[in-house]
């Protein structure tokens, strides 16, 4: 038998946000550094890992389905992730053989050695880990985790009691990774967090080093040295906080995307307070006029929360009013659900969920009609994309305004002599309400 076929060999299965995917990768990491094959299929997994997201209900019902169909199919199931939460895992699926939490990247892969021993030595020809560590993403992007936890206490919220308050990483280490990646291959990178304005914020913004000088660890400067790579840099899960301002001119020097991932949830200041959030809304409409006459490209996308307990149909009309005003490019949102543990549940005057669903769809046709009005304005411009797929009718990509997965996309109809990762300056010639088409320019 030769060593390739005594491998013992693990599945996964990852759910949730970026963020569990960063997480997810680093398991993955370690797993093959420790002689571990990572495989496609429950059929020749030795044992299965599931990373679970625990964030609303739909997202544990999710997991749980999941955790359910691993067992199904291979019998042997390990979980991990946001919905860490033992007693609730075990009482649907009790054969479960072991529950960590986020980020417990140590016990996950402890578990996986005891129930799937690695009982082979390591071949250093065969075991070799990429020195950017295993990727779940395309080759072209990847995701870049600056920190973790969060210190807001927002009342619809559970993230700080599952992942803590915020712990930032050392600005070197996070370059480090960063440049790893870029040599690699990647061309863009998407900075994510639980709340990338924060970054820094618990260490005082400690000074680091990085390529043999010091640098404080902190966002701007964080912003500034990977705006020297030469690749797209995202900035996603960004908290509108006043230093946010000196970030917007390197994007208007093109260092870094003109892209803001800014999750505002409302615009009533009394549904704000409620969530325990920021509540002046009308100096954001300021800084985000500040903002668009510095960057006049800038990018920003969004997420809302409708029907949040207590919110009025004169509170939903006031966030109708200002999504108007503010003109957001690219805008999700969610009816309020309720998710264990977080305090809004027991916060009076619960909406019902008709009205709930109602406001949904008013919502939705004013952000749609936005979104289509500023798409409709590129037309007749040049963009760059990246593209991420290719097949026999054509290729797909992404422009600046795009983030993967979330955001629109760029179809080049007919175009197949092009492959994934490759960047395209294109002509934009049609759009729709969410996407846009393109030719390749001369």
């Amino acid at each position: 038998m030769s060593i390739t076929d005594a491998r013992k060999r693990v599945g996964f299965v990852s759910l949730g946000c970026p963020k569990a995917l960063v997480d997810s990768e680093r398991i993955l990491t370690q797993l093959r550094i420790d002689g571990y094959d990572i495989v496609p299929n429950y059929d020749d997994a030795d044992v299965v890992v599931v990373n679970t997201c625990g964030f609303i209900d739909s997202a544990k019902q999710e997991s749980l389905d999941a955790i359910g169909e691993a067992l199904k199919e291979n019998g042997k199931v390990i979980v991990t992730g946001c919905m860490g939460d033992d007693d609730k895992i075990r009482a649907v699926h009790p054969n479960v053989l072991a529950v960590s939490g986020p980020a417990a990247y140590e016990e996950v892969v402890g578990a996986v050695h005891e129930w799937a021993p690695a009982n082979q030595q390591h071949d250093p020809f065969i075991d070799l880990v990429p020195p950017q560590g295993i990727k779940l993403t395309p080759r072209h992007y990847a995701y870049l985790k600056i920190s973790e936890g969060c210190n807001h206490r927002c009342a619809f919220c559970i993230i700080p009691s599952m992942r803590g308050d915020l712990v930032s990483r050392p600005i070197g280490s996070v370059l480090e990774e960063a440049k790893r990646l870029v040599n690699a291959g990647v061309r863009e990178i998407l900075v994510v967090s639980q709340d990338t304005s924060a970054y820094g914020l618990d260490t005082k913004y400690k000074l680091d080093f990085w390529d043999g000088q010091p640098i404080k660890t902190r966002m701007l400067e964080l912003c500034e040295a990977l705006g020297e790579m030469g690749v797209w840099v995202r900035l996603h899960y960004v908290y509108p906080y006043p230093h946010v301002d000196n970030v917007i001119p390197l994007m208007a020097e093109g260092k870094i995307l003109p892209y803001l991932d800014i999750p505002f949830q409302h615009a009533s200041p009394k549904v704000l307070k409620a969530m325990k959030r920021p509540a002046h809304q009308e100096k954001t409409l300021e800084r985000i006029k500040k903002w668009r006459e510095i960057c006049p490209d800038l990018v920003i996308r969004s997420t809302f929360i409708v029907g949040f307990p207590g919110e009025t149909e004169e509170d939903f009309q006031i966030l109708l009013d200002w999504l108007q005003e503010a003109q957001l490019d690219r805008v999700g949102c969610f009816e309020y659900s309720p998710v264990d543990g977080a305090t809004a549940n027991d916060l009076e005057n619960q909406v019902p969920d008709d009205i709930k669903k109602d406001r949904w769809e008013r919502f939705m046709v004013v952000a749609q009609e936005i979104s289509a009005q500023r798409l409709h304005a590129k037309i007749g411009s040049q963009q760059e994309i990246l593209i991420d797929i290719v097949d026999e009718e054509g290729a797909i990509g992404r422009s600046v305004a795009d983030a993967p997965e979330i955001d629109g996309k760029v179809y080049l109809d007919g175009v197949t002599d092009v492959k994934p990762g490759d960047a395209l300056i294109v002509n934009i010639i049609g759009s729709d309400d969410y996407d846009l088409w393109a030719e390749p320019a001369e």
